[in-house]
């Protein structure tokens, strides 16, 4: 079924000032999820090396996720699009001890993964059974089944967690495009599904949650979708055969994997036209993509060469290459993404005042609300004020 051809600051409420959280600075890893090794490469990213390799419960491994930080540490969601024992499932590693401690029965042929921002769902799509498995991660249960389209493959979810995407490739279909599920999670029901092109794999949403980014292989394209009218609104040229694609934390650059171009395709998302196309070296088959944290640093796997270019992102330039298992995928987010920091603004959520709290604040801290908006990575005052209302719970 699957084409193998392959920071925010934050102020307090009594002074506007940053506030420092030790664990930052530490390492983010990146999980390489390494199909014809039935292996998980665990890379430093400050380092640029393998620290573990992690073995024993995987069936072909193809996406992956991880999930932020919480009261229990954090986790990575491995999809085994190989059955075992004739059931297809999901592994579950604790990154404290780079340990499987479960593994999760779903649909056939897992493919892509996302978390929820909470870490308490993750969403599978399940390839050859056209839906996709909703996961407790306290649980570790299918707790929901979604119907969604033929061939569902990429997954992610929208910052807010009201919305999850679904890439549906239609190859089975005698149509040449394909389409993208759009699912409530309140209901666990599709809303609305939306034609994209040939092909539709990797998909991202913006951290403002405005638009979406689709990689569609056949067409060798990427389509915008308006989130809020759920249409396509840009259809932008990448290299050949398009799969992984992610957005840099402040939402401004799109990385496209290009398969068959051996590169990698960097998208302006104010413009939604490709400003950088970087070479990661000859028969590479660069697949899955993820950005660090801090949006410095840009990770691509290389399906055809067994290792993982590492990009500079000031640069646009390839600065090191990791050797990993064979074939590696990775597709998905890979990188462990960033800790959250409370409070985010002045106030107190859910209080009368708290917008108010907020926006003096930042006001006294910068002289002006579209300055703090620059500062803080949001595009203009407008975001930066839904963020702060997002915040507020207004």
């Amino acid at each position: 079924m699957k084409l193998y051809i392959c920071g925010v600051l934050a102020i307090t409420a009594f002074a506007v000032s940053c506030l420092h959280d030790s664990t930052q600075s530490l390492a983010q890893n990146a999980y390489i999820t390494n199909s014809s090794s039935n292996s998980l490469s665990v890379i430093d990213t400050e380092k640029n090396k393998v620290t573990a390799t992690i073995v024993g419960a995987f069936f072909s491994p193809y996406g992956v996720t991880v999930s932020p930080d919480s009261r229990d540490g954090s986790k990575v969601y491995v999809t085994n699009s190989t059955a075992s024992a004739g059931k297809s499932n999901v592994s579950v590693i604790d990154t404290a001890t780079n340990k499987v401690i479960a593994n999760i029965p779903v649909g056939s042929e897992p493919v892509g993964a996302a978390v929820s921002r909470d870490g308490s769902k993750a969403y599978v799509a399940n390839a050859n059974s056209a839906t996709v498995s909703v996961i407790d991660t306290a649980t570790n249960t299918v707790i929901a089944t979604i119907p969604v389209g033929v061939g569902p493959y990429g997954v992610a979810v929208g910052p807010d967690g009201s919305k999850v995407y679904v890439t549906n490739t239609l190859l089975n279909s005698t149509g040449p495009r394909g389409t993208v599920s759009v699912i409530d999670t309140a209901k666990n029901t599709v809303t609305a599904t939306i034609l994209v092109d040939g092909f539709p794999t990797g998909v991202a949403v913006t951290p403002n949650g405005r638009k979406v980014y689709v990689a569609n292989q056949s067409s060798a394209t990427v389509s915008v979708i308006d989130t809020a009218a759920n249409t396509v609104t840009a259809t932008i040229p990448v290299g050949n055969v398009p799969n992984g694609v992610a957005v840099t934390p402040d939402g401004r650059k799109i990385y496209v994997a290009n398969v068959n171009s051996d590169s990698v395709s960097v998208i302006d998302t104010a413009r939604n036209k490709v400003t950088a196309t970087i070479p990661v070296g000859t028969f590479r088959g660069p697949n899955g993509v993820a950005v660090t944290p801090d949006g410095r640093k840009v990770y691509v796997t290389n399906f055809r060469s067994n290792n993982v270019s590492v990009i500079d992102t000031a640069k646009n330039k390839v600065t090191a290459t990791i050797p990993v298992g064979l074939n590696p995928n990775a597709f998905g987010m890979f990188i462990h993404p960033a800790r959250e920091r409370e409070p985010r603004f002045a106030g107190k959520p859910g209080t009368a005042n708290c917008h108010g709290r907020s926006v003096a604040a930042l006001a006294q801290q910068y002289g002006r609300l579209n300055a703090a908006a620059t500062t803080l990575g949001y595009s203009d005052e407008s975001e930066l004020q839904n963020a702060i209302r997002t915040f507020c719970r207004e």
